[in-house]
């Protein structure tokens, strides 16, 4: 399938040409005729699918085609995201795709001065994307108005909840027009985000993409066994590896993300750190140093990272295991983008087994472990681990042999009655 047979306006065509786009990803094929259609949408997707082009190219299009009335233009479409890194993100897309059309955005977020973001909305807008914190201040100082809204897209609704915002999206929420097009977009659908999907949408079509074990199915995995005040000479060992191009580094904890970043800094590998106490411009500066290659690793805490798109990383580098184990899933497809290859590899030490145990039963898979390294933790561990994955192992073979119908005793009967 081309874009073509969406039937898209020549403008937009040009301007996914432009960007190098062919044939449109499995959400972009399945979203954007229900989007087009004016059809409510739930849609179950990882980041780096491609949704976001899944609903910003059907409303420009759907905008684009709209008579323009005189005076100053009313927002018509709202994009709420969690991050500012993935509120730009999504900005630029708009601008990637619509630059051709007459359609104006605007991204709003907090951590910088509102003043030039009030300029661009007292200008008019189209498009507004915005983080739940910043576009509430606005609302409040009567900034912001969304009565005429068309579309609502609420994007990364899991990351919302986990990061506190479903209060505020539930503020937000009777501010909008009933009469409009909702768009709600989550990697995962734990109850309470079902039940605000269940709230806001009307008869939506659905669609699922992508579910976690096939992401991790597509990327080599390896795991090492190391303790904790050993896992930062470890990595810079590894780094200093001149297969690896590019690499994000994953920290449970912003200190923990800065003590990484010096530590690789003194060993002479080029590196920065992002996190939520850092200012918006630091953020950004190291963000883009990353994508132009002028610092090799960017070292991260989960809620920083969402929004970092980058088809040419080569490795992600899980320095803490994640408390939840969906997150892995998250961490591990920021690498092996756009046909690319991908390499993930995890640190565990001695208190992080139980994270490790519930990872691999989220991907139905064990990791391999590199047992030949200069840091290796307690041997005993690793016999531990290796054993009760020979016993999985066996279990799972079991099972498939017997049909899930019992033990030995099936086949036993079998044997008699033959």
């Amino acid at each position: 399938m081309t874009f073509e047979q969406f039937h898209l306006i020549p403008q937009i065509l040009e301007a996914l040409s432009q960007e190098g786009y062919v044939t449109p990803t499995p959400i972009q094929e399945k979203a954007i005729p229900i989007v087009l259609a004016g059809r409510d949408l739930l849609g179950c997707a990882q980041t780096g699918t491609g949704k976001t082009a899944a609903f910003s190219i059907p409303i420009i299009q759907n905008l684009q085609a709209k008579p323009r009335t005189p005076g100053r233009r009313p927002i018509k479409a709202l994009v709420l995201t969690p991050t500012r890194e993935l509120a730009i993100q999504i900005d630029q897309s708009f601008e990637s795709y619509g630059h051709l059309t007459h359609l104006r955005h605007a991204v709003i977020f907090g951590g910088v001065s509102q003043q030039p973001q009030t300029n661009a909305l007292n200008q008019g807008i189209d498009v507004l994307v915005a983080t739940p914190g910043r576009l509430l201040d606005l609302i409040s100082q009567k900034l912001v108005d969304l009565r005429q809204l068309d579309y609502f897209v609420l994007d990364e609704a899991d990351r919302m909840l986990d990061m506190g915002f479903i209060h505020d999206i539930k503020r937000i929420l009777p501010l909008l027009p009933k009469q409009r097009q909702t768009l709600f977009f989550s990697a995962t659908m734990p109850p309470e985000i079902a039940e605000l999907a269940d709230s806001i949408l009307q008869n939506p079509e659905k669609v699922a993409i992508t579910p976690p074990s096939s992401t991790v199915d597509m990327i080599d995995q390896s795991l090492y066994f190391v303790e904790k005040n050993d896992k930062k000479p470890l990595l810079i060992e590894l780094l200093k590896n001149k297969d690896i191009t590019s690499a994000l580094v994953f920290s449970r904890t912003k200190h923990g993300a800065d003590k990484i970043a010096r530590f690789l800094v003194q060993a002479g590998i080029s590196a920065d750190a992002i996190h939520g106490e850092k200012s918006q411009n630091a953020r950004q500066r190291a963000l883009n140093n990353f994508k132009d290659h002028k610092i090799k690793v960017l070292v991260a805490t989960d809620i920083a990272a969402r929004g970092i798109d980058i088809d040419e990383l080569s490795h992600v580098f899980n320095n803490d295991l994640p408390e939840v184990p969906e997150t892995y899933v998250h961490r591990i497809g920021r690498t092996g983008r756009a046909g690319n290859n991908g390499t993930a590899i995890s640190f565990c030490s001695s208190d992080e087994m139980q994270q490790l145990k519930d990872i691999q039963k989220l991907i139905g898979k064990q990791i391999p472990v590199i047992e030949n390294h200069n840091y290796v933790s307690d041997l005993a561990t690793i016999a531990q681990y290796q054993a009760k994955a020979k016993v999985a192992e066996k279990e799972k073979a079991k099972k498939k042999w017997t049909g899930n119908k019992g033990n030995g005793d099936y086949w036993r009967r079998q044997k008699r009655q033959n």
